[in-house]
């Protein structure tokens, strides 16, 4: 795991026991290190930067609020946090009665090469429908995606983190590969 020069040395686990204890300096640590994650597990499920900021600040308010009653199940602070995200996107969806997709200005594309923008135009425009074709999908193959290709997660972590068996993940993992590859193989 990546450490910030400014964020201390100190383990999730006493963090999370210091937090839990009140000390608002090690939940800020816990934040600091997992703040980026989050928002962009949100980002890539709302496809919308500000609801991306709004809901990651509410999964670390409700974390706050809740980290005194946190119990270490053998399951990672970080799968903890994923499920609050998890909950709260699923609301948002279900509030706003739709499913966005990322506006094009905010993809992060390859820069052009001066040789060949064509092949800039063709890989910009097949990432626009790998996009499309990922917001088609379920919450549950979204979520997934996102932890296997964006946070490069392990099968067992993904699974802590959707309450799954690994055998479970690697099936959903391959039912899903499978729905891509069918959806992008569709004429547009």
């Amino acid at each position: 795991m990546e450490h910030n020069a400014d964020i201390p040395e100190i383990s999730d686990e006493d963090a999370l026991n210091r937090a839990a204890q009140g000390d608002t300096d090690a939940f800020g640590i816990l934040y600091e290190r997992y703040v980026k994650r989050i928002y962009n597990y949100i980002y890539y499920r709302t496809g919308n930067p500000f609801d991306a900021e709004d809901l990651t600040a509410r999964v670390f308010h409700r974390a706050f609020d809740h980290i005194s009653g946190y119990r270490n199940m053998g399951v990672p602070l970080s799968a903890w946090l994923y499920r609050i995200a998890h909950n709260l996107v699923a609301n948002w969806h279900r509030d706003n009665h739709r499913r966005q997709e990322v506006p094009l200005e905010d993809v992060t594309i390859a820069p052009p090469t001066l040789d060949h923008p064509e092949i800039t135009l063709v890989q910009n425009q097949e990432m626009e429908r790998l996009l499309r074709t990922l917001r088609k999908l379920g919450s549950d193959r979204q979520q997934l995606i996102i932890l296997k290709f964006v946070e490069h997660l392990s099968n067992t972590e993904i699974g802590l983190i959707m309450g799954r068996s690994e055998g479970a993940v690697k099936s959903l993992y391959h039912r899903t590969l499978l729905v891509l590859r069918d959806e992008l193989q569709k004429p547009e």
